[in-house]
């Protein structure tokens, strides 16, 4: 089941059909999808051409690696993300590289960087599912990472599954349809409150 998105204004298939499933199918992602994914994630804007998002990828195929990211989850989302083709976490870097001063842009260009993977994979019949339910903590010791690089968030990557594999409440969030404010709701005039 594809959840397709109605809009009230002509949008991009790829974006009205992006949504984030958790059945996935037992087909792995190849090397070179999973590198298409990355490179599209680098295409992303960022302030100063910073590109501070890093990407640590775990395949399933790779059982030791991929149960490493595993054990990061949060147990709601541990019950279905086991069944991804591949496990990433998102990172940022703090500082800038020219100058070492703060980057406050740091998690908003790494999110853009992860739409890019996200419409990239939808391209390609893979569907992605961003989690912020993991031990971020946990993350910075277990991959070893300097004060420098912040976990952001992690993804579920893989081809769809069939959604009766997914015991309750994802069962019916899954096949939920989607829904998203009205363009009212979320776009303002200046002087106009925003609530």
């Amino acid at each position: 089941m594809i959840k397709k998105l109605t809009t009230q204004t002509p949008v991009l298939d790829l974006i009205r059909n992006r949504w984030s499933p958790r059945a996935f199918a037992e087909r792995d992602l190849s090397q070179e999808v999973v590198a298409s994914l990355i490179e599209a994630a680098g295409c992303a804007p960022s302030a100063m051409n910073e590109q501070p998002w890093r990407f640590v990828v775990a395949l399933r195929q790779e059982e030791a690696a991929f149960q490493t990211l595993c054990d990061l989850l949060l147990e709601g989302n541990k019950k279905w993300a086991k069944n991804a083709a591949a496990l990433v976490v998102v990172l940022g870097k703090q500082t800038y590289s020219l100058n070492g001063k703060p980057n406050g842009n740091a998690a908003h260009d790494a999110g853009m960087a992860t739409q890019n993977l996200l419409l990239q994979a939808l391209s390609l019949e893979v569907y992605g599912h961003v989690m912020e339910g993991f031990e971020k903590e946990k993350a910075t010791a277990v991959l070893g990472l300097s004060p420098d690089f912040k976990p952001v968030t992690m993804l579920a990557l893989g081809y769809l599954g069939q959604a009766d594999s997914l015991e309750e409440p994802y069962y019916t969030r899954e096949t939920t349809p989607r829904s998203r404010k009205a363009v009212e709701e979320i776009c303002f005039s200046v002087g106009k409150t925003i609530q």
